[in-house]
Formats: structure tokens, sequence, C-alpha cells
């Protein structure tokens, strides 16, 4: 089969085109003018490359020029099928029209815009990727659901595929064996929005340290200004605070060094911070939003708590880190997890499926 990916989270094409490349042809036509050196040596060779932008990001409404360049690497590649990441750029409402002329496949990240982000004009433009697509890829069952629900489409139409081992690789590549946890690490790691739910770990962490004082919470990410949470935070001491873009390689030290990962979230699609945390054998302290709780199996790789509930969230987190015989033993099943139901070996083989039922439709059509 021939494959073109197209669109934005390049982590995440790379690592599903690494899986598919050993059977099938795939090139990934990603709209950047270099690839980031964070993904250099993480894609196989078999994956053929196009980046689109000598200049500005594709996503720049100057850029109307590249349409030319990538009608050409269309023609030129003649897939079987497209297939679209992310979606809702301005640039997508031009390419939708030469996209439908193949089986197009879309994935949808997230199902619906989170707290605080989108716009109208995003909004549009993901409603035309839904009608142009033949088949939606959503990672989560609740999501398939929630997106037949919302915007009354067929069953049919929309797949469930879990995340995968997102981002995994690219972190392990600096992995220190001799590292070890670091006393009673707490990481939250990731972008800092409001839907991320962090002013709840923050009310949590009294309730933490007064039963373990030498509890440490890691926050490490960027996002909003920041300096609310600041405000928010009654123990300054207790807090190890990296507010900016975490790059992997300090990335996979903090995973190493820490004893679990929480992820407070009040809203929320899937996160590519549980497989993480899953591929450095570390166990998860979860909300129940969204897909979540599909990839977190409660009491064995870690557990799931109402959202917007600190107390539940902090209980959690104390159980884990008093009991590191179960802490490491939900690391392991964590790990076996993620090399099971979330590689991508399986991820692979349910998006061909995919694949395959947009081929089909259209050819009936």
């Amino acid at each position: 089969m021939r494959i073109l990916s197209y669109g934005g989270f390049i982590d995440y094409q790379i690592q599903l085109a690494n899986a598919l490349c050993s059977k099938h042809t795939i090139i990934l036509v990603i709209p950047e003018k270099q690839l980031p050196n964070s993904h250099s040596g993480t894609i196989d060779k078999r994956v053929n490359i196009c980046l689109l932008v000598e200049g500005k990001s594709l996503y720049h409404y100057s850029n109307f020029f590249v349409l030319k360049k990538f009608i050409k690497i269309l023609r030129n590649f003649e897939p079987d099928v497209i297939h679209m990441q992310l979606g809702g750029e301005i640039i997508d409402l031009a390419l939708l029209p030469v996209f439908k002329n193949y089986p197009l496949v879309s994935t949808f990240h997230d199902v619906k815009l989170h707290i605080g982000e989108g716009s109208s004009i995003c909004e549009f433009i993901r409603f035309w990727e839904r009608k142009y697509s033949d088949q939606i890829i959503v990672h989560g069952k609740r999501l398939k659901e929630q997106m037949i629900e919302e915007y009354h489409l067929s069953e049919n139409k929309v797949h469930s595929i879990p995340i995968g081992e997102h981002e995994v690789a690219p972190f392990k590549r600096y992995i220190k064996p001799d590292l070890q946890e670091d006393g009673n690490l707490v990481l939250f790691f990731g972008r800092i929005w409001r839907y991320k739910g962090l002013e709840y770990l923050i009310m949590a962490e009294p309730i933490i340290t007064k039963q373990i004082p030498d509890a440490k919470i890691i926050i490490a990410g960027a996002g909003e200004n920041f300096q609310k949470y600041e405000n928010m935070i009654v123990n300054r001491h207790n807090f190890i605070i990296h507010n900016y873009n975490i790059p992997y390689d300090e990335g996979a030290e903090l995973f190493q060094r820490c004893s679990l990962v929480v992820l407070p979230y009040i809203d929320a699609s899937q996160s590519g911070v549980i497989p993480t945390a899953y591929g450095f054998k570390k166990p998860v302290v979860v909300t129940s939003v969204g897909s979540i709780p599909e990839i977190v199996d409660d009491g064995i790789t870690g557990y799931i708590v109402p959202p917007k509930d600190a107390n539940a969230l902090a209980e959690a987190i104390i159980k884990l880190l008093k009991d590191e015989k179960l802490r490491r033993q939900m690391g392991e099943n964590a790990y076996i997890k993620l090399k099971t139901d979330l590689s991508w070996d399986n991820i692979a083989e349910k998006t061909i499926k995919v694949y395959k039922e947009a081929i089909r439709g259209k050819k009936c059509k």
C-alpha cells in the first residue's frame, strides 16, 4: 500500500510511519522547512520525507504557493490513501479539495478543542475536514461516541485506536542506565494550560507533604502565564519548577528520577504523557476525563481519581509514595501494557484496517 501522511503532530507521524514502512511504502509530507533536531535519527530509512516549506511555516497565510509543490508530490507518488493528522489550519481548506480525489483518513487527536483553545475559524475548518474525510480515527471508545453524537456521523466512519507509544522513543534515546529514582518526586509534565488542572495538584501538595514531608512536586513545561500558579503555591520549597519547553534529554532525566507521574486534567481527549511514563516504568495518577481511563488500568498501572478533587488526588499520590513495592510493580505492569496494548505494531495493524475501509468506500462511490 502507498500511504501519504500529512499534517501536524510530527512526532506521532514519524512513529506510526516507522511501524508501517516494513510492509508499506510511505511518504511523510511535513509542513516545515527543516526537520526538528529532536527528531533527527528517529526516522526509519525506509520512510520517505518531504519538507514543504522553504521560508515561513506552512500555516502562514502567505504560503499558499506551496500548493503547487504539494500537488506535484501527490501526483508523482499516487498514494492509495492519504492520512491527515490533527487539522484545523487555514492551509487545510485549500488542500481538502485536492485530498477528496483520494481515500482520506483523518486522525482527530482531540474531538473538541480544549478549554481556552480554538476559535470559530478553527471550528469551521475542522467541520470541513470531518466532511471530506472518508474515515476518522480518534484515540478512545469514549471519544468515538463523542464524535458520533456531537457531529452526527455514521458509526462506520469513526474508529477508536489508542494513542500508542507516543513520543516514547525520542525520550528513551537519552536514557541513563545508572540514573535511579531521586526521593519522593512527583512529576507533572507537558504543556501548561487551563484544562491540565495543575491548580488541583498545587492544592493537593499540603495534604501530601503533611504525611510525606520530603515529597517534592516537579512542574515541567510551558504554556499560559505561570504567575497565577505561582500565586497558588503555599510551600514554594516543596516545588521544583521548570517553566519552559522541556527538551527530550532533560525530559528523560525527569522521568527517570521521578517516582510517579500525575495528570490532574479537568478536560482531555488523550495524553502522550501516559505512554511516556509507561516507557520509563512509572505508574500514573490520572483523572477520569476523556478516554484517559481507557489506557490506565486502575490499581494496576496507576490510579484513576475524579477530576477537580485535590483530596482524592493527594490520597492516590500518598498511597504510591508510601509503598515502593506497589509503585514498582505498577511501573512494570505499565511497561507491559505499553509493549502490548499500546505497541506501535498493534496501532499500525489497526490503522491499516481503517485505510482499507477508506479505499473500499471510495471505490464504491
